[in-house]
């Protein structure tokens, strides 16, 4: 019995690495803006990234309730199969509508990607939470590792080109398919399928059910069973949230990880754009080198966030850390952008990735010591919305060329990199303020 924790790890780890494993990714834009669509780098930019955005936020907090309704496993099997249809299409299409339709299903497919996360958390005790965690979140970094160090090769050495990396990625969301419907099932979920013991039920006094009058002290227990089963979901839905949102705490590092992962985000969707837009674009394109090593960097900055932020920083500490490194992601998106060295601007990139995995780390830490264990996926799932809609905002008014200030590629990467340098500094100035308030005191 104690190794079923660690067999339902595995097999879910085994998901997330075949889910991950899309050596297209790092060169979507080199992809997007070859010789098989008709589209430029100007559609690319504005009218087809940007559907991606959008879908994901529209469809998230609905996805989330879904798969808590749904018992994870039918949203996982959604996912891989959303998957082969975002890499199939496109194969096949050559049009700036199929690219806009493709986006609204990677937005699902990205919404979707809560079921893994929350998966495991239903099927497993609480006191291995902390390990499936970094179990499940190591399988996609070693996914994405070697999805970007496979397309580096295969590129380099001229053994496929970049839409023959395509067919890779439609086989890996087949096989992520195939082992998703041999997956475990849930028996009960975090909201929607609770278990109420009689013994909890006979002490807690509820109107009756559906007209019915208990008979005895067993039938009555049995009624609040009943009568706690339907109104459980929304209760604890609000108790969480409520609980959550009026703590100060929750509220600071809610903020923080949503502003910043908004940022991040950004970024990652538009840097591929910003590559292509350099003049002294190399013969061998290194994105899938330079995914490789931002992904292996972020994975072990996380690491370190992990042992040198534990027990170790104060919540005030820790914020004027996050302040500091904030600061320097923007520095990091200004060297990848405003360089006219692409080089320069792999290692910007790379830099910014790795300090974002140490600050989010450190950011989720933080928020998760405040919360109530239960109430993880709701909470992180409502800050992600919010980082969506801060998302949304930033492409409505940097990218949009109705309403928005329809500025250049290089343009927005400099609103981003003062994004995080504004961000960093403002709240280095209130730690500052908040420790002379309390020397005073």
């Amino acid at each position: 019995m104690e190794l079923s924790w660690l067999r339902i790890s595995g097999v879910l780890c085994v998901f997330g690495f075949l889910r991950e494993l899309r050596p297209s990714e790092p060169y979507h834009a080199e992809i997007l803006l070859g010789e098989w669509y008709n589209v430029t780098q100007d559609q690319v930019n504005r009218a087809v990234y940007p559907i991606g955005t959008y879908s994901y936020l529209a469809l998230l907090i609905v996805v989330f309730l879904i798969t808590d309704f749904l018992r994870y496993k039918p949203m996982i099997i959604a996912n891989a199969l959303t998957g082969i249809i975002v890499w199939s299409v496109l194969i096949w299409t050559t049009t700036l509508l199929g690219l806009q339709i493709v986006e609204v299903f990677y937005g699902f497919y990205q919404a979707t990607e809560v079921a893994y996360y929350s998966y495991i958390y239903a099927k497993v005790e609480k006191k291995y939470y902390p390990r499936v965690t970094s179990h499940t979140r190591a399988a996609m970094f070693v996914g994405k590792l070697v999805a970007g160090l496979s397309a580096q090769l295969l590129i380099s050495f001229d053994w496929m080109n970049y839409m023959q990396l395509m067919y890779i990625s439609v086989g890996s969301q087949v096989l992520a398919l195939l082992w998703a419907i041999g997956l475990p099932r849930v028996e009960k979920s975090l909201y929607f399928h609770r278990k109420v013991s009689a013994s909890v039920a006979a002490n807690t006094p509820v109107a009756p059910v559906d007209n019915i009058e208990p008979k005895d002290a067993k039938d009555a227990a049995a009624l609040s069973v009943a009568k706690m089963d339907r109104a459980q979901p929304i209760q604890l839905l609000w108790t969480h949230f409520h609980s959550a949102y009026t703590n100060p705490m929750v509220l600071q590092w809610s903020l923080w990880y949503a502003i910043s992962l908004a940022g991040y985000l950004q970024v990652t969707t538009y840097m591929q754009v910003v590559w292509k837009s350099f003049e002294n674009e190399p013969t061998i394109v290194w994105n899938g080198g330079v995914d490789a090593a931002l992904t292996a960097l972020a994975a072990l900055f996380s690491l370190m966030a992990g042992y040198l932020h534990a027990g170790r920083l104060k919540t005030r500490s820790s914020l004027l850390l996050l302040a500091v490194l904030s600061v320097l992601e923007g520095g990091c998106i200004l060297l990848a952008s405003w360089t006219t060295n692409i080089y320069l601007s792999y290692l910007g990139y790379v830099l910014f990735g790795a300090l974002f995995g140490f600050t989010i780390t450190v950011a989720s830490a933080e928020l998760a010591r405040s919360l109530v264990e239960d109430s993880f996926a709701l909470i992180f799932g409502i800050n992600t919305l919010i980082a969506l809609i801060l998302q949304t905002s930033l492409t409505l008014v940097v990218v949009s060329e109705s309403g928005g200030l329809n500025l250049t590629t290089f343009e927005q990467f400099t609103a981003y990199a003062f994004y995080y340098i504004v961000i960093g500094t403002v709240y280095f100035i209130a730690i500052i303020v908040q420790y002379a308030l309390t020397c005073k005191t």
